[in-house]
């Protein structure tokens, strides 16, 4: 009996640790579950970003561009300087395109056209030419791009003709100034001067205006006579090449009009390597090549127009487009006038 008693009692104690072995078991296996399920959470949370922390993608600028005719006369780059001052005001982007020279129009009407491709939202232009753009300017506004003009006017009634709207224009009244130009230095001369005009491209809108305001200057005043006048394409060697044809032909002029600084320029140095100093010169932009001649008293006057102010204002319209804005067809700058006297103490 002892001996049964004593195996039921061993085995009795060999089920309890077995009992106690599987509950250890499952409880370490409940542990282990437990860990492995809180892990991916914490995780979870962490990288979670805040309520609105995420940032924004930046709206893209509008892009604007400045196409010219040149940088080769420093008029351009005072409109190009106005131009960034517009840029740096505003919140967009100045893309600046020139062709090679003031005479090339193909070159602008291809700049155009890449610019269309790539998709500005505004042009601002100093045309070449007044009527040869206007089929790509067309291609522009058709492709929902807006566009200003600066310095040289796209003629109106070419524009009318070919079915377009009239597009802004930023510039000066160049008739005007040219007339105060010439009119100064035909002030005071004597009976039977003779004067020259050395005009700019013909077939820009500038260019003749500033032609037909030094021709009225001269037919007003009874004392002058306006023998030539012929064009130097805005060039400054052209300008001294023309000067020696003119001075050849007419060597008793004494007056001289140049629809721009450089073709001025270019006279200047034709007249005084003939020794010609009795000849009175007028120019045109007040470039600070021209302003340092007028201050030696080579030049007798160059006109302002403010090129820096035309490449601001051009861009602040365009900015005004794109939202839709109305602007004036016609925006004005003043233009004044650069005489020696001025320096004079």
């Amino acid at each position: 009996m002892t001996h049964m008693n004593t195996l039921s009692t061993a085995g009795f104690s060999v089920r309890i640790m077995r009992l106690w072995c599987l509950l250890v078991w499952v409880f370490l296996v409940g542990l282990a579950g437990c860990g492995d399920a809180g892990r991916p959470t914490m995780a979870t949370v962490d990288k979670q970003p805040e309520p609105g922390a995420a940032a924004k993608p930046a709206a893209p600028k509008q892009k604007i561009a400045l196409v010219m005719k040149t940088l080769t006369n420093p008029f351009f780059l005072e409109v190009e300087k106005g131009a960034r001052r517009a840029e740096g005001a505003l919140d967009i982007e100045l893309v600046v395109k020139t062709a090679a020279q003031e005479t090339s129009i193909e070159q602008q009407m291809l700049i155009i056209d890449d610019l269309i491709k790539a998709g500005v939202n505004a042009i601002v232009i100093t045309p070449g030419d007044s009527q040869r753009l206007i089929p790509v300017l067309k291609k522009a506004a058709a492709a929902g791009i807006k566009l200003v003009n600066i310095d040289n006017r796209i003629d109106p009634e070419a524009l009318r003709l070919a079915g377009m709207a009239g597009i802004a224009f930023v510039g000066v009244d160049n008739e005007k100034a040219a007339h105060a130009a010439a009119s100064l230095i035909a002030s005071g001369v004597r009976p039977g001067t003779q004067a020259a005009i050395i005009e700019g491209i013909r077939s820009a809108h500038n260019a003749n205006e500033r032609m037909m305001g030094a021709k009225r200057a001269f037919s007003e005043n009874k004392a002058v006579k306006l023998v030539v006048s012929e064009t130097a394409h805005w060039k400054i060697d052209e300008g001294y090449q023309v000067a020696k044809q003119l001075f050849a032909r007419h060597p008793d002029i004494t007056l001289l009009f140049a629809a721009n600084d450089m073709m001025g320029l270019g006279a200047l140095k034709y007249l005084q390597e003939s020794r010609r100093s009795t000849v009175k010169v007028a120019a045109y932009d007040a470039m600070a090549e021209a302003v340092a001649e007028v201050k030696a008293g080579r030049l007798a006057v160059t006109v302002d127009q403010q090129a820096a102010e035309q490449g601001f204002q051009g861009v602040m319209l365009a900015t005004r487009l794109i939202k839709g804005d109305t602007v004036p067809e016609v925006t004005l700058i003043e233009t004044r006038l650069i005489t020696t006297s001025q320096f004079k103490k």
